[in-house]
């Protein structure tokens, strides 16, 4: 691999079979190679492979384009600089994982959704000094190392192509699971008020959900008493400004308001002193189990059992997985294994949306 500043010009050459460190150092940044005097630079370097055709390695994985790596405040920040058709060869694989020829489509939907909301947030995160996030905040990305034959070919096949609404890229919101039910915009994000992302039964003609063959179709979660203090102790702080001594003693917890789509938008709990009422996303980052996630999904009920005057263990029983607005990927499965082609299932999870190809 090249190592070279911002402008292009050279830095080092990184030979075959060696491993160099990059860590930072004062305001800058140093390089260090195996058992040699390594380079102290300032800020920011990049990597390139030195093939035009070749992928550069970084932490045990492979990424096409080259790798900016930046000095910040509180460390490092590793940005891989690719176009956008090879972008999104690393997001479709990690995003759907490996898929058999009946949900082919399903791969080609999401490719046109990722592609589309890619689009549609550039510049999001620039004062960051990039365009996305590799994780869950936007889309999933995890280098060429997860690319699938399928998934190449699903990119591919949809090369261009995106969703607008009034000539725009749409927001093309998806997730794992709906449980058969989507979600209002709104109901999840509350500036996304759009004609194309609206609630609805999501069902064949049997009235059998299309995602029911999701692994996240139905899930359960338990907390005692215990578990359950400690918990809000935790997250009643980050969510709603409680202080954590408050939630010493858990009396209550109880569904207060449903939305339209039948998910929990208000969540109360009373405590010793008074009661808390959380509020729309907040409910699934309060309400952790007892694995740290965040809760699968807002489409649950509620049983509390009491000893006393506090709460001796809450299930909740749930459907789905994700905030639930526009693209249900385990329904898009469905949808294609059902025959739906990769078009109708976009009309599907974004009416009024039309296909346009920008390119």
């Amino acid at each position: 691999m090249v190592v070279a500043e911002p402008s292009g010009a050279r830095l080092a050459v990184i030979p075959a079979g060696e491993r160099w460190r990059v860590v930072p150092s004062g305001a800058g940044l140093a390089l260090q190679p195996p058992a040699r005097v390594g380079l102290h630079v300032t800020e920011v370097v990049a990597l390139l492979s030195t093939s035009p055709a070749g992928q550069v390695w970084l932490n045990g994985r492979f990424y096409r384009g080259s790798v900016q790596i930046a000095r910040d405040g509180a460390g490092l920040t590793l940005v891989n600089r690719l176009l956008l058709e090879s972008y999104l060869l690393g997001v479709v694989s990690a995003e759907m994982g490996r898929r058999g020829p009946s949900e082919f489509e399903a791969l080609k939907a999401q490719a046109v959704a990722s592609r589309t909301y890619a689009l549609r947030n550039l510049g999001r995160r620039s004062a960051l000094g990039f365009d996305l996030h590799a994780g869950v905040a936007d889309q999933v990305y995890a280098g060429s190392a997860a690319e699938t034959a399928e998934g190449l070919e699903a990119v591919r096949a949809t090369r261009g192509l995106v969703l607008t609404y009034g000539g725009e890229p749409i927001d093309a919101f998806y997730y794992s699971t709906c449980g058969g039910q989507t979600a209002d915009g709104v109901e999840a994000f509350r500036a996304a008020s759009r004609p194309y992302l609206r609630s609805f039964a999501d069902v064949d003609e049997n009235g059998q959900a299309y995602c029911r063959i999701s692994p996240r179709y139905h899930w359960r979660e338990e907390w005692s008493g215990d578990a359950l203090r400690r918990t809000l102790q935790r997250t009643l702080p980050l969510t709603a400004g409680v202080p954590a001594t408050r939630a010493g003693e858990v009396r209550d917890v109880w569904v207060a308001q449903r939305s339209t789509s039948g998910r929990v938008s208000r969540l109360g709990i009373a405590l010793r002193a008074d009661h808390v009422v959380v509020e729309g996303q907040a409910v699934r980052q309060v309400l952790r189990p007892p694995s740290g996630d965040r809760l699968r999904s807002a489409a649950f009920t509620l049983t509390a059992t009491r000893a006393g005057r506090e709460i001796a263990r809450l299930v909740a029983e749930g459907s789905g997985a994700g905030h639930g607005v526009g693209l249900c990927q385990w329904g898009a499965v469905g949808r294609s294994r059902a025959g739906q082609d990769f078009r109708r299932i976009l009309a599907a999870y974004f009416p009024g949306a039309t296909p346009e190809r920008l390119y």
